[in-house]
């Protein structure tokens, strides 16, 4: 291996042709942003240099890529890229794989093996997560590194190979240097070149390119609507491009045959955090919520009958009792539960709204129209008979709003003339956050929302 002592870069590198810098495989790195174009720009010229290189960056955020990059654009692009991650290999391993061993160095060891520093002689050796690698071994490492021939385990013959080595790591190293992790003559021998791969989340506008290219690549002809991008850019992305490379994977692999448009419903859930009650303008009802204003709703149609409440929902007086008490405190009831718009219930607010809606359940379709919505569930009107506490898909469309709106529902209550409550016990994060956002401002414009509460 050539001993290199140059750490800094002329002012005018020398540059390939076209020719040389033709790539021999057709996936170029997707970047948009300023941060990822300006280290691009540098790996061009830290390419031409037989210096070795440190990339640091989290998991998943494109180290591999810039690794490939620097080989590509290097004057050994026509030798090999051999790739060690040193995280996946024991100390007693890591010397035969780097340096290889001959016949009878140890048992099992049937033939003569070389070392990966040998297959990559002329090109290119990556150290994948170095950080990993045992402190006992980074000395052995470091002589091979400084130009020093080596032996193959067992070996008697002396081996020298001329090797650009590129390290990566997701470590920071520096820490690793005062705990005694990491020898610092080894940082400095690999960060002749030191590159900092940002994080997805400080790269924002390659979120969208990537997140094209790879809908492209999986689903050719789809396009990413405009609340899918706002989806896909507000999310922190922890597992950095890799993350999001596997889900435009799992959503273009659960679209619908002849799908032209991802839409944010269609994204993963766990793109979206969780969401705050109506009464702050956004929200989520859980199931014991919801539980509580199907209550409250029974009790309003049979003007404060609690046996009537009961009866429509298929539950006994006693259970009604049982939770009025439990809900006292906060709900604010009065005795008669009429009369006044609880505190409860604005929280609960619902609007009455007449809209066609469908409703699927074992292969079966029924039309309905719904009498008022919330954030919980709605009622609505039906000539189906419909079991208590059966779940169905309900689908319809609100007004002002961009997609159909599609949630899982379960029957809570049924009435007379087929009037029946349905909750919402499933919904996409997406459209719940389009929901809320829809009955926060119809609140507003009826005026049970502070004025001084900001839009969602």
């Amino acid at each position: 291996m050539k001993s290199e002592t140059v750490c800094l870069l002329p002012p005018f590198p020398p540059v390939k042709t076209a020719a040389q810098m033709q790539r021999t495989d057709a996936a170029a790195p997707v970047v948009r942003s300023e941060v990822m174009r300006k280290l691009f720009a540098m790996i061009a010229r830290v390419a031409q240099h037989d210096a070795a290189v440190l990339i640091a960056g989290e998991t998943g955020s494109g180290k591999e890529v810039v690794v490939k990059e620097i080989h590509r654009l290097s004057p050994r692009c026509d030798r090999a890229l051999v790739e060690v991650n040193c995280a996946a290999l024991p100390e007693h391993l890591m010397e035969s794989e780097l340096f290889g061993y001959e016949k009878g160095a140890f048992s099992g060891a049937d033939t003569d093996k070389p070392g990966l520093f040998e297959l990559a002689d002329g090109g290119t050796l990556l150290l994948d997560e170095i950080g990993e690698m045992d402190i006992k071994f980074q000395a052995k490492l470091l002589r091979v590194l400084d130009g020093c021939s080596y032996y193959r385990l067992g070996g008697s013959r002396k081996l020298a190979v001329n090797v650009r080595v590129i390290a990566a790591t997701n470590r920071e190293l520096e820490g690793e240097i005062r705990d005694g992790k990491f020898r610092k003559d080894l940082y400095y021998r690999l960060a002749q070149f030191h590159l900092q791969v940002p994080p997805l989340r400080e790269r924002p506008e390659d979120i969208v390119a990537l997140a094209e290219f790879f809908l492209t690549q999986n689903l050719p002809g789809a396009t990413l609507s405009d609340d899918a991008l706002a989806a896909l850019r507000r999310y922190d992305w922890p597992g950095n491009v890799r993350e999001l490379k596997n889900a435009i994977f799992r959503t273009a692999m659960q679209a619908k045959p002849g799908t032209t448009e991802i839409r944010a419903q269609d994204l993963p859930r766990v793109l979206y955090g969780p969401s705050e009650t109506i009464a702050s303008g956004g929200a989520q009802s859980n199931l014991a919520d919801a539980e509580k204003r199907m209550i409250i709703e029974a009790l309003t149609r049979a003007g404060g009958s609690q046996e009537e409440a009961a009866r429509q929902l298929g539950i006994s007086a006693r259970t009604i009792r049982r939770k009025l008490e439990k809900y006292k405190k906060d709900t604010e009831l009065s005795p008669s539960g009429l009369g006044t718009l609880s505190s409860y219930q604005k929280r609960y607010f619902r609007v009455n709204i007449e809209l066609p809606i469908v409703l699927r359940a074992q292969g079966q379709r029924f039309e309905a129209t719904t009498v008022n919505i919330s954030a919980g569930g709605l009622a609505a009107r039906s000539s189906a008979v419909l079991d208590h506490g059966s779940s169905l898909e309900a689908s319809f469309h609100l007004p002002d709003t961009a997609s159909p709106f599609e949630a899982q529902v379960q029957l809570a209550w049924a009435g007379p003339d087929g009037l029946v409550g349905l909750k919402f016990i499933e919904i996409h994060p997406a459209l719940e956050c389009e929901l809320h956002r829809w009955l926060f401002e119809k609140a507003r414009a009826e005026g049970w929302v502070d004025p001084s509460i900001p839009k969602s």
